[in-house]
């Protein structure tokens, strides 16, 4: 299965980023919606041999909306000129839980994975589980599959070290992030392949381990309240 007949409309919505064009070709936003969402579907069955917990999410859950909310933003382009969809257990696009990132826009598209904008507590509860198990996060970041197409934590960053942690601790890097995700850019021809699917669900796998780190940790803030 690929994506290659929603490229066309993705480029075409760019294009046309207008309330009248996109009444228009309302029935082709549709149909290449329902694409993307079998497309999904079929990947959350993928990501479910590899991590358990997502099986069973539902792909409507996952899917972010088409439409942008302008109120506080200076683009007041009312559409996203891409599809995208996080996979995770508890809750999908709203769950506060380590999961899978889909981002497919001409020229653009990516895949992510991780946390992202923890709450001021749980950030902080993931940067002590750095610091005090960074032989096992060490492991995960330089595993030479995952570093070949993840290549750094991603996401606004602290200047200096946290309060609460050594300031020359030597990887005071990985406790400056204020999200813990990272993602790999992925050309159009990916999803023009025919095991566009499996290609995408092997690099989601790479992914696996990191969420796992950091899914213990906000499992252990969940059971104690």
């Amino acid at each position: 299965m690929n994506l290659k007949e929603i490229f066309p409309f993705l480029i075409d919505l760019s294009n046309h980023n207008e309330r009248e064009w996109f009444a228009e070709h309302k029935s082709e936003y549709e149909r290449t919606r329902k694409i993307f969402e079998s497309f999904v579907e079929k990947l959350i069955e993928k990501i479910g041999q590899f991590d358990e917990e997502v099986k069973g999410v539902n792909a409507k859950d996952c899917i972010f909306r088409i439409y942008r909310d302008t109120r506080f933003s200076g683009d007041k382009t009312p559409y996203k000129a891409y599809y995208s969809a996080y996979i995770a257990s508890a809750g999908g696009r709203k769950s506060a839980r380590g999961g899978y990132y889909i981002h497919v826009q001409p020229g653009e598209s990516m895949i992510a994975g991780g946390v992202w904008c923890p709450e001021p507590n749980v950030l902080k509860a993931l940067r002590k589980s750095v610091y005090e198990n960074v032989d096992e996060f060490s492991e995960i970041m330089n595993n030479p599959e995952f570093s070949a197409h993840y290549k750094e934590l991603i996401g606004d960053k602290l200047k200096n070290v946290p309060a609460g942690f050594p300031k020359d601790w030597e990887h005071g890097d990985w406790l400056k992030p204020k999200n813990y995700c990272v993602d790999t850019l992925v050309g159009d021809d990916l999803f023009f392949q025919d095991n566009a699917l499996d290609e995408v669900a092997r690099l989601m796998q790479l992914v696996q381990p990191f969420n796992r780190f950091f899914n213990f940790t906000l499992d252990e803030i969940v059971s104690e309240r």
